[in-house]
């Protein structure tokens, strides 16, 4: 860990946990597949991964954040000290609930001694570095409060708290359209005010990908996709090395910038 963030951690700062799997095919952002193959979003996985962990360590130059990795499954750890940063602090959050994930990450970083917490999704790497800044910002402020930044699927990409409300991951029908609202209404129920960053999306369909090829420009246009949008430069070369060896953007019905080639090889994770 570096001098930097090892002084952040010392002074408490806004601890952000990004909630992880190690890449594997067959089990790692199976919901990808279809339009790509097992082998194709494992590989996709480890580039949204290191997108967020770089987004993480340049948003700490401008706020006191704090990054972390919340890994899983158990015994995975050498996966993501051999992809990620050394300056991305590891914790392996291992439970069958996702709820009770959520709340674990939340309640091991401020037990630490941050002064705020934030779970945050690896499922966005174009996730603009601004909402993350913005959400330590928010925390940083004198009183109790949150932060919920709402996914377009009506899920959440990030909570922040600065203390442990266990009702905040109580009655919660994870994996669906009614996340968010079911927090915010937590929320409601224990007087916690609630900040609200703009909604983004997660990868999760082939939508997701087109939008994700829209913002990074890959399909040769200039114009569209999001203005705000993260460079995500590791996600932007697995979708054109997806392109180019197995015709990935004719898959996903938009265009190709550059020529397709289809060797026999796949995408290695």
């Amino acid at each position: 860990m570096s001098s930097e963030v090892g002084r952040r951690v010392r002074e408490g700062g806004c601890a952000v946990a990004v909630m992880a799997k190690a890449s594997a095919p067959g089990v790692t952002k199976t919901r990808l597949s279809p339009p790509l193959t097992f082998d194709e979003a494992a590989a996709l996985n480890t580039a949204f991964l290191k997108d967020i962990a770089e987004k993480l360590l340049q948003a700490a130059f401008s706020e006191p954040i704090v990054p972390y990795i919340a890994f899983g499954p158990p015994g995975s750890e050498g996966f993501f000290r051999s992809t990620l940063p050394d300056d991305i602090a590891l914790m392996e959050i291992w439970r069958p609930n996702f709820g009770e994930c959520l709340w674990l990450a939340t309640t091991s970083m401020l037990d630490a001694g941050h002064l705020s917490a934030c779970v945050l999704n690896s499922d966005s790497p174009t996730l603009p570095s601004a909402y993350l800044t913005e959400a330590a910002r928010v925390l940083a402020q004198p009183g109790d409060r949150g932060v919920l930044g709402p996914s377009t699927d009506g899920g959440y990409y990030l909570l922040g708290l600065k203390q442990a409300h266990r009702r905040m991951f109580a009655d919660i029908a994870w994996s669906t359209e009614a996340v968010a609202e079911q927090t915010l209404e937590r929320a409601r129920e224990i007087g916690l005010e609630m900040h609200i960053l703009p909604t983004w999306y997660d990868v999760d369909d082939a939508d997701g990908l087109r939008s994700v090829v829209a913002d990074l420009k890959l399909d040769g246009r200039q114009v569209g996709g999001h203005m705000a949008a993260y460079h995500a430069d590791a996600t932007a070369e697995v979708l054109r090395q997806l392109d180019r060896r197995n015709g990935l953007f004719a898959r996903l019905g938009i265009g190709s910038a550059d020529p397709v080639v289809r060797p026999a090889d796949g995408v290695s994770v």
